[in-house]
């Protein structure tokens, strides 16, 4: 998302491409990319530039998400339509990720990219992925429901988990609106401070390119392409999934409510960029929550399956999961039956809720899965433990197209989508908010 700020609101005229955000991140990407491969060390040693934008970035995803959820449900008309809200976008998380699972698992069948490698489960470096295995009972049903909350109302912002942010700003929403009136002073604080922090986020987002040059370079310059093509079979399948994913499933679910999943594309390209170059939905989380807004979708909706989706509809880490599980069985010459592929399905849609979508969460989320699969060997993620770096890129993309296009679908069924104004933002002509209007940005 472009943050060049108009110098007047009088003229149409667009402005330059060198003076938007996404273009200097693009160029980022492909200077990234060069420095990593002719000079490896140096790209290496660039990893702290990509960490600290994404630190940079996850500090101010706490106070966005609790602004735009609590302002949203104060705002709204009443608990019963946030109730309707979070019952139509959890059925749609619940559809569509079991759906991503099924569509990993019948490919990997289709394609077979692990057949024919006939890898002995002894012979692989099962400490490579100890660590992982330590981290996989996080993502556990026990570990999720007792990480969704925190010890206390100010540990939420610093815990770094979306889910226990998202739960205290539904509450304090909750709370305000229930207050109503006596409270309004509180909500208008909040609605001013809002201001503040998406301003805070304008200025954050201008370090981007510096974040996906280093993240871009560090890739490249620690594992090499020569890394992606020896396992390019099954990098390949999984990028031709997401993009069929994309195309085929999320464009007829836009279709039928009445966008083009080509010109949302299009209108997210900023967004999209920056995670490309970062391998994180969250760097773009702030900016998705405006654009949406821009772009029709109500400001209570937003808030609420925004936010939600990050961490239950996260469709890129479902086709991961099966993808990747089916790959080390083919591998390591392991046979599934259809009742224990169902119940590798049934693991990996508890194991996925609350994988966060950063770098890293979804080989996480995998361990756990077969670590409650003994018949196909933990020890095997040893096998795409150097490509799963370059796959990263693609869960992060899949999930933040899905989450952009679950919310205006959820909007859509509430009646809470502008249609004129979605149009409008699809067509390169996107309204300023209203309720923002000091932060109105170049339309990119």
């Amino acid at each position: 998302m472009s943050m060049v700020p108009k110098q007047g609101h009088a003229t149409t005229e667009r402005p330059r491409f060198w003076h938007l955000l996404y273009f200097w991140v693009l160029v980022a990407i492909v200077a990234g990319v060069a420095l990593g491969y002719f000079q490896p060390g140096i790209g290496a040693s660039l990893q702290p530039l990509g960490e600290a934008f994404i630190a940079l970035v996850k500090m101010i995803i706490p106070p966005v998400i609790f602004l735009t959820v609590v302002t949203g449900i104060a705002g709204s008309h009443g608990l019963g339509s946030l109730g309707r809200v979070a019952i139509k976008a959890f059925a749609y998380f619940l559809f569509f990720s079991t759906l991503a699972l099924i569509v990993g698992l019948v490919v990997s069948h289709i394609v077979q990219p692990g057949a024919g490698m006939h890898i002995d489960p002894r012979t692989l470096n099962a400490a490579a992925v100890h660590g992982f295995e330590e981290k996989a009972h996080e993502t556990s049903v026990t570990g999720f429901l007792v990480a969704i909350i925190p010890t206390t109302l100010v540990s939420a912002f610093t815990s770094g988990s979306i889910l226990q942010v998202l739960f205290v700003a539904v509450l304090f929403g909750v709370a305000l609106a229930l207050v109503g009136e006596p409270a309004r002073p509180v909500t208008d604080l909040l609605e001013r401070l809002s201001l503040v922090v998406f301003r805070l986020v304008g200025i954050v987002m201008w370090a981007a390119p510096a974040g996906a040059f280093g993240a871009m370079a560090f890739t490249i310059g620690k594992y090499g392409l020569g890394t992606l093509w020896s396992l390019g079979a099954l990098v390949g399948t999984f990028y031709l999934t997401s993009l069929i994913f994309v195309l085929m499933v999320l464009g007829t679910v836009a279709a039928l409510t009445g966008f083009s999943i080509l010109k949302l594309l299009r209108y997210l390209k900023a967004e999209l960029l920056l995670v490309l170059g970062t391998s994180s939905s969250e760097a773009a989380l702030p900016a998705l929550i405006e654009k949406l807004q821009r772009a029709g979708a109500a400001k209570e909706v937003v808030g609420v399956v925004v936010p939600a989706g990050y961490s239950f509809n996260l469709d890129g880490t479902n086709i991961y999961m099966t993808l990747a599980a089916l790959f080390i069985a083919q591998a390591t010459g392991v046979e599934l039956t259809l009742g224990e592929q169902i119940g590798l399905l049934a693991v990996a849609m508890l194991s996925s809720k609350g994988a966060a979508g950063v770098t890293g969460a979804g080989f996480i989320t995998l361990a756990a899965t077969l670590a409650i699969v003994p018949k196909v060997p933990v020890a095997g993620m040893a096998l795409i433990l150097g490509v799963d770096r370059f796959m990263s890129e693609c869960r992060s993309l899949t999930n933040f197209v899905g989450n952009a296009v679950a919310t205006l679908v959820v909007a859509r069924w509430e009646g809470a989508l502008d249609r004129e104004a979605l149009a409008r933002a699809l067509n390169g002509r996107p309204d300023p908010l209203p309720a923002r209007a000091p932060l109105e940005a170049d339309p990119d």
